[in-house]
C-alpha cells in the first residue's frame, strides 16, 4: 500500500439523509478511480461500504465504513456514514475524522431533514462542506430546483461548480463552470462536447461563481468591481474556490449520476483541487504535521468475536509505525497494535507506516472510541466525540436460558463499537435494559447480538421501578410467639409508623421501663430494614417511612434477636396495611429540543401524558428547548413520537427527578401487572 503525505490526502465524510446516495457515490468514486474492478449496487448487496449481512438485508447503511480512492496522486479517504436517524452516531464519528463533509442531496427530493442536520453538525465542528446532487438519472429529478432549495436553506455560500445541461427526462451534458467546458458520458467515459450556446443560465451561474471567488481575496474583489464582473483565469478560479471552501465561505455544488458514472471524474477533480488537505486545518490544538511527535485519535471501534477490536484511527501528527512508543492518554497505559491496515470496506491491505492526516485501521488495540494515542514524550488528550444519548429502551432476556450469562459480555462488546447504546442491569427489577436511539437501532443491535456473538434475545418493555409509601400515622403491634421442644421464640413490639421526607427508613425508639431490652433494638431495626424491601400493595420498595419503637415485651428465656426481627416484620405488615399505603411513580426531567413550530405540539403531548411544562427557551437556528416533567411510564414511545412529529429535527434528553404519588385510578393496573417479588422469609 502506497503511503501519502499530508498535502496529498483529502478526508471526506459522506453524510446526508437516508437513501440520498452516499454509499452509491462512494462506490462510484472507488470504481472510477480504479480501486475496484466491478461497480457494486446496493440492490445487489455487493457494495464496498455496505458489507455487513444486516446492511445487505435491509439495503441501508447501519455502520460507519471507511474506504479510499486514489486520483491523480491524491488519496481520498472516504468515511461513509449512515443516513437513518437511528444510526446517526456514525455521522458524528465520520465528521470528527474528516476535514470536509460531503453532503449528498437527491435530485428528485432536494433538501431533507438529514441534509440540514449534516450541514449544521459540519458547521458546528468547523468543517468544510460540499454538496453533491445525486441521482440525476431518475425520473422527475431537477438539479436547478434543488439548487434553489440549497440556496434557500443555506444561503449565499452555496456555489454551483458542476451543473447539468438537461432537457426533460435526460441530462445531455455536464458543464464544468470553472473550465467552461461541457462533457457527455457513455459507459462512464467523458467526451468533451460543444458548450450549449442557448443556455443563458450558465452565464449567470458563472458570474455568481466569480463573485463568490472575488469575496475570498481583496485583490480579486477590486478587479471584480473595477471591471464590472471580470472573469478570472481558471487558476484563479480554482484557487479562489479552494480558499473559499477552506475558510467556510463557499460550499461548492456538483452533480452526478453515480449508477451511470456520469460526472464522477469531475466530482473527483473537485475533491482534490477544491477541498482542504489536513495540513491546511487543525485538530483542536494540534497542527497536522508529520515532523511532530505522534498523536492519533480513535474515532470508531468495531468489535469482532474472532478478530477482536478493529480501531479506526485518524493520525493527527507524526508518523505511525509499529515501533512508536504510544501512550493512551485516558488510561496512561502503553498501547501496541497488531497490524496497520488500509481498508476498502471489508478488504484489508497491510501498511508499514502512515503519515499525519491519514486514516488507518489498527488491530488488537486496547483503546476505545474517543481515546487519544500519543508519543510517550508528548502526552495530551483531544476532546472525545459528543454522541446523542439513548432515548428508547427495551429489556432484553435470553431466548435460551443457557445464554443468560453471555448477554452482558456480548452487549459490552456492542457498547465498544456503538457509543449511542447504553446498558444497565437493574438488580431491583431483575432486568437487563438496552437503550438506543430508536426502534430500528435496538432491532439492529439485537441482530448483531445473534449474528456476531451467538446470543439470541427477546425484547420486552422495561419494568417501571415504582415505590410505595404511607399517607397517615398508625400505631400497631407485632407479636411472634412460637413454642416447640426446648426453647421457644418470643418477640413483642409496638411500633408507630408515620410518613417522613427521607427516602431512607428513619428508625427511632422511645421505650421506657425496659419493656424491650436495648440489646434487641438493632434486631427490630434490622427486621424493618429487611421488610421495607417489599411493600404491601405490589411488593415495591417502601420509602419515606419513619418507624418508632415505643413499647413491647420479652421473655427472659425465649426472646432472641430472630424473634424480635419477626415481630418487627409482623408489625410492619399490619401497620402499612392500615396506614393508607400508596404507590409512587418515577418522574423524569425532560428537555425537548424541537423546531419552533412544534413547541405547541410538545406541550400537548406533555399535558396528555400527565406531565407539566416547566418553561421554554429559544436556542437559535429555529429551535426551542422545552423543559418538562413526565412520569417515566409515559415515555416509552416518545422517541418515535417526537421524531415523527418533528420529521426528525427534534430530540430530547431525560433524567430521573423524583418520585410522586401515582394517581389512584391507575393503581389497580400497576398492582395487577407488578413483578412477582419474593416474600420476606425472616
Amino acid at each position: 500500500m502506497k503511503t501519502y503525505k499530508c498535502k496529498n490526502i483529502r478526508n471526506i465524510a459522506l453524510a446526508g439523509h437516508g437513501s440520498s446516495g452516499k454509499t452509491s457515490l462512494a462506490e462510484a468514486l472507488i470504481f472510477a478511480s480504479g480501486g475496484i474492478d466491478r461497480q457494486g449496487k446496493i440492490v445487489d448487496g455487493n457494495t464496498v461500504c455496505d458489507y455487513d449481512p444486516d446492511e445487505i438485508k435491509r439495503k441501508v447503511s447501519l455502520n460507519t465504513a471507511i474506504a479510499y480512492a486514489e486520483w491523480k496522486d491524491v488519496k481520498i479517504n472516504i468515511v461513509d456514514t449512515p443516513g437513518q436517524f437511528d444510526f446517526i452516531g456514525g455521522m458524528y464519528e465520520g465528521i470528527r475524522a474528516a476535514e470536509t463533509v460531503v453532503i449528498t442531496v437527491p435530485a428528485k427530493d432536494g433538501v431533507q431533514v438529514g441534509t440540514i442536520k449534516a450541514y449544521k453538525e459540519a458547521k458546528k465542528e468547523g468543517k468544510a462542506t460540499m454538496f453533491v446532487v445525486t441521482k440525476l438519472d431518475e425520473d422527475n429529478s431537477s438539479f436547478y430546483r434543488v439548487l434553489e432549495d440549497l440556496k434557500a436553506n443555506f444561503g449565499s455560500s452555496v456555489c454551483p461548480v458542476i451543473v447539468p445541461f438537461d432537457k426533460p427526462g435526460k441530462v445531455e451534458s455536464y458543464i464544468n463552470l470553472f473550465e467552461m467546458k461541457a462533457y457527455s458520458y457513455a459507459g462512464g467515459k467523458a467526451t468533451e462536447v460543444e458548450m450549449p450556446a442557448s443556455e443563458n443560465r450558465i452565464k449567470g451561474l458563472r458570474a455568481a461563481m466569480a463573485e463568490a471567488i472575488a469575496e475570498t481575496d481583496e485583490e480579486l474583489m477590486m478587479r471584480f468591481f473595477e471591471n464590472e464582473g471580470e472573469d478570472f483565469t481558471e487558476a484563479e478560479i480554482t484557487k479562489g474556490l479552494h480558499d473559499g471552501v477552506d475558510q467556510g465561505n463557499i460550499t461548492p455544488v456538483v452533480c452526478c449520476s453515480a449508477e451511470k458514472l456520469e460526472s464522477i471524474d469531475k466530482v473527483l477533480d473537485t475533491m482534490i483541487y477544491m477541498l482542504p488537505s489536513p495540513d491546511e486545518r487543525k485538530d483542536e490544538i494540534v497542527d497536522y504535521n508529520e515532523k511532530m511527535p505522534l498523536a492519533a485519535f480513535v474515532f470508531k471501534t468495531l468489535a469482532d468475536p474472532f478478530v477482536g477490536k478493529l480501531s479506526f484511527v485518524k493520525i493527527v501528527a507524526g508518523v505511525l509505525t509499529a515501533k512508536v512508543d504510544m501512550i493512551n492518554s485516558r488510561t496512561g497505559e502503553s498501547e501496541k497494535f497488531g497490524k496497520m491496515l488500509a481498508l476498502r470496506g471489508k478488504k484489508q491491505e497491510e501498511m508499514i507506516e502512515a503519515y499525519a492526516g491519514d486514516i488507518v485501521a489498527l488491530t488488537k488495540l486496547n483503546a476505545n472510541t474517543g481515546d487519544t494515542l500519543c508519543d510517550s514524550s508528548n502526552v495530551f488528550s483531544l476532546s472525545p466525540i459528543e454522541f446523542p444519548v439513548p432515548c428508547y429502551f427495551k429489556a432484553v432476556s435470553a431466548k435460551d436460558k443457557n445464554d443468560e450469562g453471555k448477554i452482558s459480555v456480548a452487549i459490552k462488546r456492542l457498547l465498544e463499537e456503538d457509543h449511542t447504546l447504553s446498558y444497565v442491569h437493574n438488580h431491583e427489577t431483575h432486568q437487563r435494559v438496552l437503550g438506543g436511539l430508536g426502534e430500528q437501532h435496538i432491532d439492529a443491535s439485537v441482530t448483531k447480538l445473534k449474528n456476531k456473538f451467538g446470543v439470541d434475545v427477546i425484547l420486552s418493555d422495561p419494568v417501571i421501578a415504582y415505590r410505595e409509601a404511607i399517607r397517615k400515622k398508625v400505631s400497631v403491634e407485632g407479636k411472634h410467639k412460637k413454642q416447640s421442644g426446648g426453647h421457644g421464640q418470643y418477640g413483642h413490639v409496638k411500633i408507630e409508623f408515620e410518613p417522613h421526607d427521607s427516602e431512607e427508613l428513619i428508625f427511632e425508639e422511645r421505650v421506657f421501663g425496659g419493656s424491650v431490652p436495648k440489646n434487641f433494638f438493632p434486631a427490630v431495626e434490622k427486621g424493618l430494614q429487611e421488610s421495607i424491601v417489599h411493600g404491601v400493595l405490589a411488593g415495591y420498595p417502601v420509602v419515606r417511612l419513619k418507624a418508632t419503637l415505643f413499647d413491647g415485651s420479652y421473655h427472659p428465656v425465649d426472646s432472641s434477636e430472630q424473634a424480635f426481627k419477626m415481630a418487627a416484620h409482623i408489625a410492619y405488615k399490619n401497620g402499612l396495611t392500615q396506614a393508607s399505603p400508596c404507590l409512587l411513580e418515577p418522574i423524569e426531567l425532560m428537555k425537548f429540543t424541537v423546531p419552533d413550530d412544534n413547541t405547541g405540539d410538545v406541550m400537548g403531548i406533555v399535558n396528555k401524558r400527565r406531565g407539566a411544562v416547566l418553561g421554554m427557551n429559544p436556542v437559535g437556528e429555529g429551535l426551542t428547548e422545552v423543559d418538562a416533567e413526565l412520569p417515566m411510564a409515559e415515555t416509552g414511545d416518545l422517541a418515535t413520537v417526537i421524531r415523527q412529529m418533528t420529521k426528525g429535527m427534534g430530540w430530547f434528553t431525560m433524567e430521573f427527578a423524583r418520585y410522586e404519588q401515582l394517581p389512584s385510578n391507575l393503581e389497580a393496573d400497576v398492582i395487577a401487572n407488578a413483578p412477582k417479588f419474593s416474600e420476606y422469609e425472616g
